[in-house]
């Protein structure tokens, strides 16, 4: 592969649509289209560099027992979505500040234990150059109902049985899904 170039398409509020021009091995021209958070793409190094967007959190109750699962209606799927807590790190804030902040928003829950802190990952490598670290770890408090007004999010607690059952007819988000498999069957 040979990059050529790449051309903002249009900005949005939260992605910025671009352009990727590039030569295929078979020496084919080709244009790619992407979306990203950043909003000033101009190299090829751009694509790739070292900061991550976003913060996944994948939270078990003190005993280990039950993982915790946002239920949450997702615009660009037009339906309701299983997936874990998630959200953008903003300006300022480390990885785990905004794990903090996120679970908070979205659950009323405290993060008590981060237990492992995973290399960031890419969220939709087919189209997006988005990166998300995702924080292992343990979760109490109360549970509440989302403070932002632009989420419809009910949060609840499963036991690997109800998530066995819950993965036979539920939709998920893929790495929600991917996790709550291998979890289910320990």
């Amino acid at each position: 592969m040979k990059f050529i170039g790449i051309e903002k398409v249009h900005q949005g509020k939260y992605l910025t649509r671009y352009n990727v021009e590039y030569e295929a091995k078979s020496g084919k021209h080709k244009f790619y289209e992407i979306v990203s958070r950043k909003k000033d793409l101009q190299k090829f190094e751009d694509l790739h560099d070292e900061n991550s967007d976003a913060v996944i959190l994948v939270m078990h109750d003190k005993t280990g027992q039950k993982i915790l699962l946002n239920h949450e209606f997702r615009m660009a799927p037009g339906e309701l979505v299983y997936n874990f807590p998630a959200g953008l790190i903003d300006s300022g804030e480390n990885v785990e500040q905004a794990g903090k902040r996120e679970l908070w928003e979205e659950t009323g829950l405290d993060l008590i234990e981060v237990k492992e802190v995973w290399k960031e990952s890419y969220s939709a490598v087919g189209f997006s150059d988005e990166k998300t670290v995702v924080l292992v770890g343990v979760a109490d408090g109360e549970m509440k109902e989302s403070t932002s007004e632009m989420e419809e999010i009910d949060a609840r607690w499963f036991t690997k049985a109800e998530i066995r059952e819950l993965l036979k007819s539920s939709r998920f988000a893929a790495r929600t899904q991917a996790y709550c498999v291998l979890w289910s069957r320990e």
